[in-house]
């Protein structure tokens, strides 16, 4: 549900709630007695939460982070976020919000919630809600429509709750003017690096105090497991000539993909951006569009579309100039793509009103539907029968030849028998430095050949380019090896070390003889930097030392420590502060005031919520986690 509410809403609000939200939770804790409901999860003020609805929200917040990883988790991550502590704080914050919310007398009615969901272009086909699509969207998430629609319901409720407190929420205009003072304020420094390399040769390494350091550090030199394989490999290449695809399949499959050799319209545009949100008031709307309409003005006026977009949009695309690419009906809001399939090449919208704000658009290019004929397409459509045809083709041979090699008794009397398959030795080598050749260097044939112990035989595994039988001739275990074998690296490592700490100490009598002299030290050489604010870039000069040197102004020229950045030790001296000459831009005043109105209302929400935490009676059975 998160992906598409993503997509299709202004999240920033909601997004910004769960940190709170998750924040109250840690401080406030949960009660973990349950003693009259052993069949639920939680009970928050006599309402259960089942344990089915923590499941279901579990394993959707597993596929979310699969999909993050691209299919490869860290093993151990789930544990080391507290996932299912997550998630069971997550179901519980959403029982007291909306208890909270019906103690105040504010309810989401279902049409609402229908409302809302047909708002949403990811459910729309052809510029209308499909239910159809609608129920497809849904069980490619994993999400049943009750559920769906009870995230929905839950989300239209915080935001009520969030506009409800935030009339109460005002931002003064001396704090407005104090941030502007600090987001303005500027400083120019003189810093140097003392580098860890300069050191290096000053490390002598002596063979006890070698041997005793290797002692410490020795698990990290650790040679991994190695194996020795016989193994067999059945290419589907080598078999595609005995696939036979007839014109008739040709053409089934054609037919039955239609919708892929008949791509429809996409359109390329560009736009302007100008931001508005839920909370804002119909005067700063008016205001925005006044401002909209501004832009539009110098565009007809033959201003060039891309420049402005890059100096006026305010959303990611103004680095391309405004451009968001090719897209077809469905992928945008509706108004905005109602505007988009009526321009003609080149043309210029007005300004079009969404729910992310006012646009202005120009319609770049135009890529027509096509259909694309069986004849043009025959060719690819032969391959992928073709590929999938050999698939049973090269399995058949492979499984035969692992009923001969049963029947042999081994993989080495397998090897004498008359037709059989070449059988492929390799020397040792380790998991993470595979030989080359052949399949040896595909994943699960590696999976496959180290989860064996020696003189076992495989099953039939499969790999990207075929099947493999694979058997573990001999096996190395890891060990750490003897410190003459290595002792090249171990001494490069060594020096590498110990100049580290030579380094530091070198930077540290340079800051202290710079504190107590209040002067920067003469033998050290510096560079000087321009004016310098508090974020965007900083040139040559490390984030981590500008950081520094900000948290320093008012108190001390020099940082109370030396900054550690890569191999490199920092030392800086502020020279001196400014405020910013010119006043800060309208928009980006507005912007700021916007946000310290968003931050006083979550600070509302995180209030409110942690009284209502407060209040609560709230039990868990925590045996159901584990």
């Amino acid at each position: 549900m998160l992906n598409i509410l993503r997509k299709n809403a202004q999240s920033v609000v909601v997004q910004a709630i769960v940190v709170i939200i998750a924040i109250v939770f840690i401080f406030w804790g949960v009660g973990t007695n349950l003693k009259d409901n052993p069949n639920a999860l939680a009970v928050v003020n006599g309402k259960e939460i089942p344990y089915r609805d923590f499941q279901q929200s579990y394993e959707r917040a597993i596929e979310s982070y699969k999909q993050q990883f691209a299919g490869k988790m860290p093993p151990g991550f789930l544990e080391s976020i507290g996932l299912k502590e997550q998630v069971l704080d997550q179901l519980i914050q959403s029982e007291l919000l909306r208890q909270g919310a019906e103690s105040i007398g504010m309810r989401i009615s279902k049409d609402s919630v229908q409302r809302k969901i047909k708002e949403m272009a990811v459910f729309n086909s052809n510029g209308r809600f499909d239910l159809a699509n609608y129920k497809t969207v849904l069980e490619r998430n994993k999400l049943s429509p009750t559920s769906f629609e009870a995230g929905i319901q839950n989300d239209l409720l915080m935001n009520r709750v969030l506009d409800a407190l935030g009339s109460f929420s005002v931002v003064p205009a001396q704090e407005v003017r104090n941030w502007i003072d600090y987001v303005d304020q500027e400083m120019k420094l003189v810093y140097a690096a003392v580098n860890t390399e300069d050191y290096i040769a000053q490390v002598k390494v002596a063979d006890d105090t070698l041997a005793a350091w290797y002692e410490t550090v020795k698990q990290n030199y650790k040679i991994a497991p190695q194996a020795k394989l016989l193994y067999l490999s059945f290419h589907s290449n080598d078999d595609l000539k005995l696939v036979a695809v007839s014109d008739d399949a040709v053409r089934t499959y054609y037919q039955e993909h239609a919708e892929t050799y008949n791509p429809p319209e996409k359109r390329r545009a560009r736009h302007i951006l100008l931001k508005i949100g839920a909370e804002d008031s119909p005067e700063a709307k008016a205001a925005r569009k006044a401002e909209a309409e501004k832009i539009l003005a110098q565009v007809k006026k033959g201003g060039d579309f891309a420049q402005l977009a890059s100096q006026f949009s305010e959303d990611s695309t103004k680095n391309k100039g405004g451009d968001l690419g090719f897209f077809g009906r469905g992928q945008m809001v509706q108004p905005f793509e109602d505007s988009v399939f009526g321009l003609k090449k080149g043309e210029v919208s007005g300004v079009v009103e969404t729910p992310f704000g006012y646009h202005i658009i120009k319609l770049e290019e135009i890529m027509p539907a096509k259909t694309q004929t069986l004849e043009e397409v025959s060719g690819a459509i032969r391959k992928v029968l073709e590929r999938q045809g050999v698939k049973a083709i090269t399995f058949k041979k492979a499984s035969a030849a692992y009923e001969d090699i049963i029947r042999a008794g081994s993989m080495a009397k397998y090897s004498t028998l008359q037709g059989a398959s070449p059988v492929k030795q390799t020397d040792f080598f380790a998991q993470d430095s595979p030989p080359k050749e052949g399949m040896v260097s595909d994943a699960a044939f590696l999976q496959a050949a180290f989860s064996l112990r020696k003189g076992e035989l495989s099953s039939i595994v499969e790999t990207a380019s075929g099947y493999a039988i694979l058997f573990v001739d001999d096996i190395k275990e890891s060990v750490v090896p003897e410190l003459a074998s290595i002792r090249e690296r171990a001494v490069t490592d060594y020096k590498k070390e110990k100049s580290v700490d030579l380094a530091r100490s070198a930077a540290e009598e340079l800051l202290q003889k710079a504190k107590e002299k209040q002067a920067w030290p003469s033998e050290l050489q510096r560079k000087e930097t321009e004016y310098m604010k508090r974020s965007g870039p900083s040139g040559p000069v490390p984030n981590e030392l500008r950081q520094d040197a900000f948290s320093r102004l008012g108190k001390e020229v020099f940082p109370e420590k030396v900054i550690a950045v890569g191999a490199s030790f920092y030392l800086y001296q502020i020279i001196d502060s400014r405020q910013r000459q010119e006043e800060m831009d309208a928009n980006k005043r507005r912007n700021l005031e916007q946000q310290l109105l968003a931050a006083e209302k979550n600070k509302l929400m995180a209030d409110w919520l942690g009284q209502l935490r407060k209040e609560a009676k709230i039990s868990t059975n925590a045996r159901m986690l584990q």
